[in-house]
């Protein structure tokens, strides 16, 4: 795949999953325990074997430039990268003004590479996949455009790109977030959903973004303009590759491949309590197809204090604890605990995520809640509990999720 370009869409406010994204951008999200979203879209790619890549930012990008740079080097020496690309004004005195346009100022990067094939995937979605098997599907059906997809029920089909699509996998149709999705043919309560993921033969994506570029009525958006106008097109053959039929090595599951957009706090916290079942659907723990990430040099996780007379007894069920957490005296449930996560004694905390630094004091009683990064909750504080009281203080999504900000001070 040496004569792949990689193209990742890194750039996006995430508002929907405000307040998590008022300080960084979607894609450096915390997720998993210990990853970055952005993790899961370049371990897929380094574990196909596609080692050019460039991710294009934008929105509040520090974190997630800091985090590629510590995290994310790969061997210069061999010619492979993986190059953070800012928004630059290259073609004219604006920043990137959508996902289409991210790529047109980009197109020096692509002309220094010369690649026969470009892959242009978004950063913001949770899922294991063999790149490598799109890519040959791609080339196998001489696509001008090949775009991955997957069934989702009919009901969530407002929130993506609705494809249809003929018995060759050629797509036919495409709605960009409709209100009244089209139903997959033999199946009425699914309909296919692009997934983001793109893969273009080169000289075409070129074409596709100048004319775009210069289209004063186009939103610049690769699903609503780029897709739809080449689907309309009868010189461009663009096809669908099935993601349902992808296989990743050491995943033994042939059911429908897991994959998440987790774009909304009611999304990123079902992900999360995905990952915290006895038997989850998102396996993290696959030793062939490792997630990667930057890690830290924190001590093991220590549980402490045995006293059931008590009820002092440091204790985690069905969660994830990271490096550097102590549980001191508290008991952790159905929850994931990123690194240096400080429990005391008597907390109680259920079906949480808890960032890095967090401490939580005695007594103290969490459910249904995120809490990001560096908040102290005091002894005593009970969240989760009571909805109406929680929203004098925090966001709280509509199926009762708190989100306690960044730093937030408690008075």
């Amino acid at each position: 795949m040496n004569d792949v370009l990689v193209m990742i869409l890194a750039g996006g406010q995430g508002t929907r999953l405000r307040p998590l994204t008022t300080e960084r951008a979607k894609p450096a999200v915390p997720f998993g325990g210990r990853y970055r979203i952005i993790d899961f879209v370049l371990s897929n790619f380094v574990n196909s074997g596609f080692y050019k890549i460039k991710v294009l930012t934008q929105y509040k990008s520090d974190s997630l430039n800091q985090h590629l740079s510590r995290g994310w080097r790969l061997d210069e020496f061999l010619g492979h990268f993986i190059d953070s690309v800012p928004a630059q004004q290259r073609r004219g005195p604006h920043w990137f003004a959508g996902s289409a346009d991210a790529i047109y100022q980009s197109l020096n990067h692509i002309e220094d590479e010369a690649p026969h094939d470009i892959c242009v995937f978004g950063a913001d979605h949770i899922y294991h996949m063999d790149v490598r098997q799109m890519v040959h599907f791609h080339r196998e059906t001489e696509a001008d455009l090949t775009v991955g997809a997957i069934p989702v029920p009919i009901e969530e089909g407002f929130q993506f790109g609705i494809i249809e699509v003929d018995e060759d996998h050629r797509i036919i149709g495409f709605q960009e977030k409709p209100d009244d999705p089209r139903p997959m043919p033999n199946h009425p309560e699914y309909c296919l959903a692009s997934m983001g993921n793109y893969v273009f033969r080169t000289p075409r994506l070129i074409d596709e973004v100048i004319r775009d570029a210069e289209d004063e009525q186009s939103n610049h958006d690769f699903g609503g303009d780029i897709v739809t106008h080449m689907v309309t097109d009868p010189s461009a053959k663009t096809m669908v590759y099935d993601f349902s039929e992808n296989r990743i090595p050491g995943n033994f599951d042939q059911g429908i491949n897991y994959w998440r957009d987790v774009g909304t706090i009611k999304s990123y916290w079902e992900a999360s309590m995905d990952l915290v079942s006895v038997d989850p659907e998102f396996d993290l723990y696959n030793p062939v197809w490792p997630i990667r990430s930057h890690y830290q040099h924190f001590p093991p996780a220590k549980f402490v204090h045995h006293d059931p007379s008590t009820q002092r007894v440091g204790t985690a069920i069905d969660s994830i604890v990271a490096e550097g957490c102590i549980v001191s005296g508290g008991t952790i449930r159905n929850s994931v605990l990123f690194p240096r996560v400080r429990t005391h004694s008597y907390s109680d905390i259920e079906k949480s995520v808890l960032f890095e630094g967090v401490e939580v004091g005695r007594r103290a009683r969490l459910r249904k809640t995120i809490v990001d990064k560096e908040v102290e909750i005091p002894p005593d504080t009970v969240i989760g509990f009571e909805p109406e009281e929680d929203r004098k203080r925090f966001p709280v999504s509509d199926e009762g999720i708190v989100v306690i900000p960044k730093g937030f001070q408690f008075s």
